[in-house]
């Protein structure tokens, strides 16, 4: 049974900023023929909604940061938006509503955040469905990472992620986290060595307390724990949304397809077991299902994929 609940945390990313992808019943073809048992997608996208009735795929539903300020400042808004986007849907397994996705806390809409979590979920309520509703934060919201045990906001951050932890508490739902090793090896790659972000270390590379470490994504995500439970979220889950490695587009060493493969194989083996802070299956989507050749400004962001736009897999991975 433990093997069971380890594979079925392992998701994946479907984004769509490009022009080439299949359609999407060829997609959810895909993510079954896989194993892969859940998809995170980054707007209520009908066809896609439509494609996975019946599909028993769990899917996160993302809103669009742009809608945020109108489903915060009406709940007609926020109800409207639940009995066009959710409803019509029973037999889609969505599990977590995710509204917006990397909002910085010196962003306009960060003020909405918290109000449009608050006025989803009690669309959600009123409707009688146990969705959850939740952001997505990355890790720019931490000022402090090292050790993990001294993970904390920065003062910035703080009253940001203070309402929206506090929130999430009282409606018991999970924070979506985005945690990337590839992003702060290359902005550090003289005191970051690759293994340590790949998960090939052979032994301990940072020691904290009684807790050792062995590659950057635990230590990345633990620190995450602490700066949670500094502000009074100590029994919230965490669930990472993204963590990924691109194929290509760097002018170092870093984007190759024999990084990113084994990266993600690496990955998917090692959230059976949750961190040292925290033991356990860890939910955890990679990014993402398809190259996307429309993404940018950085290369770096259009060879992602795990799969080619003609469905052909890059790497050699097993979901389950």
């Amino acid at each position: 049974m433990l093997f069971d609940a380890a594979a079925q945390s392992i998701g994946v990313n479907y984004g769509t900023v490009a022009d080439n992808l299949p359609p999407a019943t060829d997609v959810i073809t895909l993510y079954t023929t896989n194993g892969i048992g859940k998809m995170r997608i980054f707007d209520p996208n009908q066809a896609t909604l439509q494609a996975l009735k019946g599909s028993n795929i769990e899917v996160i539903v993302g809103v669009v940061n742009n809608d945020l300020q109108g489903l915060a400042t009406s709940p007609a808004t926020a109800n409207t938006w639940v009995q066009t986007n959710i409803i019509p849907y029973p037999d889609v397994k969505i599990s977590y509503i995710a509204a917006g996705n990397e909002i910085k806390p010196s962003d306009p809409l960060a003020q909405y955040v918290g109000p449009a979590i608050q006025n989803l979920n009690n669309a959600i309520t009123a409707s009688n469905l146990q969705i959850k509703v939740s952001t997505v934060i990355d890790m720019s919201l931490l000022g402090n990472s090292f050790p993990p045990s001294a993970g904390s906001f920065s003062d910035s951050a703080s009253s940001y992620i203070n309402a929206i932890v506090s929130i999430l508490v009282s409606t018991n739902a999970p924070l979506l986290a985005n945690v990337y090793p590839y992003f702060a090896y290359t902005s550090d790659p003289t005191n970051i060595k690759l293994e340590y972000a790949l998960f090939t270390s052979p032994g301990v590379v940072v020691q904290d307390g009684n807790l050792g470490y062995q590659n950057l994504f635990d230590a990345i995500l633990d620190s995450l724990y602490s700066a949670i439970e500094k502000i009074g979220g100590a029994n919230l889950t965490v669930i990472v949304t993204e963590s990924g490695w691109p194929s290509d587009g760097d002018s170092g060493v870093a984007a190759t397809v024999d990084n990113a493969g084994t990266y993600y194989k690496n990955l998917i083996s090692h959230v059976k077991n949750g961190t040292p802070k925290k033991p356990g299956p860890l939910e955890t989507y990679l990014f993402a299902m398809f190259d996307e050749d429309q993404k940018g400004p950085a290369e770096t962001e259009k060879h992602f994929g795990l799969f080619s736009p003609t469905k052909e897999p890059k790497y050699q991975l097993t979901f389950t």
